[in-house]
């Protein structure tokens, strides 16, 4: 990876390059070996709401290890080099290993509790299906063992954070989430907003939100007012987010601010790298940026969940597109212009 976003990340999460025998009650470990991948280092954080973070694990001979200290699961996930990710799902005194070959992550495995088992079996089945099939396992997933963190955090990535998310569906499979943790404040939260965001879709009506931008400005949504409107995210550390910025960018400067307008949400934990990409491009349009990543209040008010992720809404706050890639953004907004 390129960039020096390690230099941000905050020293809370413990890393260790040398072992040791066992793991202590409330302490948690992660060990891991890779082949064709002799030295580098990944991202990993958590998006549990309560913990979320970001660090870095540095690899070292194709080993690394990572260790926490908390009590309470925690769901962690690794970001390779590629920007394919890794979900860990951690548990006081366990240590997981992970093992495979970096030519080929699709087929890296996490042991060393039930529940990183069943994930990694989940994986390896979903990497030989086509998506229609991936998500008729994922549901099924999750009706087997809504009692797991692994079920919460595949119906974020299959049904919510996908590019072709499904809220109807969501909503469904989180009730059933919901009922084997009734006291679970975090699913309440996440209902709620889906019965809403069900309704997200083109031809229904963007949610109402606001907000104050990287230079202190408030900015909501009755700011878009022109032709075509485009609530868009990005991260410095995902590079095809960027490209999609560079795209609309183009546009904005070929058909003017009051035919195109722009709202950009960044998902960096750090407001200095965000800032900084903003600035060396000369983007002038308004950019939230709490460092909060996916817990900034407006990606909720919105139901953007996903890294590049947009929506295309026309004078009248009527939405004309959702999720659209970044391939086909310039196509879909020179299209709605016309």
């Amino acid at each position: 990876m390129k960039g020096n976003w390690w230099k941000v990340m905050p020293s809370t999460i413990l890393l260790f390059l040398l072992t040791s025998c066992g793991v202590d009650s409330g302490r948690f470990r992660i060990t891991g070996d890779f082949k064709n991948f002799n030295q580098g280092e990944f991202y990993v954080y958590s998006p549990d709401a309560a913990t979320h973070r970001l660090d870095t694990i540095m690899v070292m001979n194709g080993h690394f290890t990572f260790e926490v200290e908390h009590d309470d699961p925690i769901t962690y996930v690794i970001i390779f080099p590629n920007y394919s990710e890794l979900p860990v799902f951690s548990q006081s005194g366990k240590e997981i290993t992970i093992k495979g070959d970096a030519s080929n992550l699709k087929e890296v495995e996490v042991n060393g509790s039930e529940e990183n088992d069943l994930m990694t079996t989940f994986r390896l089945q979903a990497a030989q299906q086509t998506p229609p099939e991936v998500k008729s396992t994922a549901a099924q997933f999750i009706a087997d063992h809504p009692q797991t963190l692994a079920s919460l955090y595949i119906l974020n990535k299959y049904f919510i954070q996908s590019p072709t998310p499904d809220y109807a569906q969501a909503l469904s499979l989180a009730r059933i989430i919901a009922k084997e943790n009734p006291k679970g404040q975090q699913m309440n939260t996440l209902i709620r907003q889906l019965e809403g965001l069900k309704e997200l879709h083109e031809g229904g009506t963007l949610p109402k939100f606001t907000a104050t931008d990287i230079n202190g400005k408030p900015v909501s949504s009755a700011d878009l007012y022109a032709k075509v409107n485009v609530i868009h995210t990005w991260a410095s550390w995902n590079y095809d987010s960027q490209n999609a910025l560079r795209k609309l960018k183009r546009l904005q400067m070929d058909h003017g601010a009051d035919n195109l307008r722009v709202v950009s949400v960044c998902l960096d934990a750090n407001l200095v790298d965000c800032r900084r990409l903003f600035d060396r491009d000369s983007i002038k349009w308004s950019c939230i940026c709490d460092g909060r990543m996916w817990e900034t209040p407006v990606l909720k008010q919105v139901g953007l969940y996903f890294v590049p992720d947009n929506i295309i809404t026309d004078s009248r706050g009527r939405i004309k597109a959702h999720s659209v890639s970044t391939n086909e953004l310039d196509r879909k907004i020179e299209e709605l212009l016309r």
